[in-house]
């Protein structure tokens, strides 16, 4: 068995350029081939890395298939062209890491996760939250029971663009939170709510409507609910100007708080309950702890995580192509109830239910 492969990145804009930044970092890594429809971005590529001659840059896919011994591909091109080539990339025989989400549709999921299976080939999604340093702390600390009976969970994700034209604010950032509160909490929601508001892309207009039916929601809102009872409430918008990237959960003994935007302490346990006296509830045991991390790049825990799945020929289980399929499931579940106004949908067994 070789301990090095030879991988091609597909697309290098603004997150594929750092997949292959990473990549050429890597020292089990042979970046043999860049594909980008953009030739500017290519030129800029490989001067920017210093890219030498041996590397095909091509705005051509298909020209991938005449480079000899290419292992892998990494897929960063919109979701909408994700299909098509991750099973093209299939049964070509190459490993495939791609970025979230994996397509658009459950069934296509589903059908290249049984292609990756069957030619016993590595499908990964790179759902970057899930290696970083944070996250992988948080789940050691929410399923050791250290913030007592698990209450509720909640989560804002915020920003002022960029818009995407290809689709809404819950397919382009829900999918982040949402993976992050199925590690914690060791479970996939089982009914789903969503509501949102477009003000900027509607369908023939450019007036509010609270119907994405017609248009691509800027605002959203969600609510999941697991087997246990659990609830997640989750505000995703990228029309604001208060940046924010924060997840918490809340239990009996305290909460836990994953706050990306702060450099400082990205990852608080706050201890706190209440002492019932009399018909009183007073807060006790109230103290702030920063928890530390192991540093690393999440990207670059993605990339080396691929790189030894496809040496080793063991899947990620962190997030295998069953993973993002199961998100991707969980998300067409959310846009039916956004498309019906908020009505709870019961997601059971892969199948899409509407709540009587």
């Amino acid at each position: 068995m070789t301990n090095q492969i030879k991988i091609a990145v597909i697309g290098v804009g603004r997150w594929g350029v750092h997949l292959l930044r990473n990549f050429l970092a890597h020292p089990q890594v042979n970046v043999v081939a860049v594909v980008d429809p953009h030739p500017e971005r290519l030129a800029a590529v490989k001067q920017q890395f210093n890219l030498g001659e041996n590397v095909v840059l091509t705005t051509q896919w298909q020209d991938l298939k005449q480079v000899p011994g290419l292992t892998g591909v990494a897929i960063a091109t919109p979701a909408t062209t994700h299909y098509a080539l991750i099973k093209d990339s299939l049964q070509q025989g190459y490993h495939v890491l791609a970025e979230k989400p994996l397509t658009l549709n459950p069934a296509e999921c589903r059908e290249l996760c049984h292609l990756a299976q069957q030619h016993h080939l590595i499908l990964m999604v790179d759902h970057t939250y899930l290696f970083h340093p944070a996250v992988e702390r948080g789940k050691t600390v929410v399923q050791a029971g250290k913030l007592g009976d698990l209450r509720y969970g909640y989560a804002t994700r915020t920003h002022l663009g960029p818009v995407r034209q290809d689709v809404d604010a819950l397919w382009d950032l829900a999918i982040h939170d949402i993976a992050i509160f199925n590690a914690w909490l060791g479970q996939i929601p089982v009914k789903v709510q969503a509501t949102g508001t477009v003000w900027l892309q509607g369908e023939g207009s450019r007036e509010m409507t609270h119907s994405p039916s017609q248009g691509l929601a800027d605002l959203v809102w969600l609510t999941l609910t697991y087997p246990n009872g659990f609830q997640v409430y989750i505000h995703l918008c990228w029309l604001n100007p208060d940046k924010q990237r924060r997840l918490g959960i809340v239990g009996s003994l305290g909460s836990l708080i994953f706050d990306e935007m702060s450099q400082s302490s990205p990852l608080t346990l706050l201890h706190g309950e209440f002492e019932q006296q009399g018909n009183q509830f007073i807060p006790v045991n109230q103290k702030q702890v920063v928890l530390e991390l192991e540093p690393g790049e999440p990207l670059g825990r993605v990339c080396d995580r691929f790189v030894v799945s496809v040496l080793n020929n063991t899947p990620s289980e962190v997030s295998s192509g069953w993973v993002g399929t199961e998100l991707v499931e969980i998300l067409a579940a959310l846009t039916v109830s956004l498309e019906q106004g908020g009505k709870p949908i019961f997601v059971d067994n892969s199948q899409v239910i509407i709540s009587k």
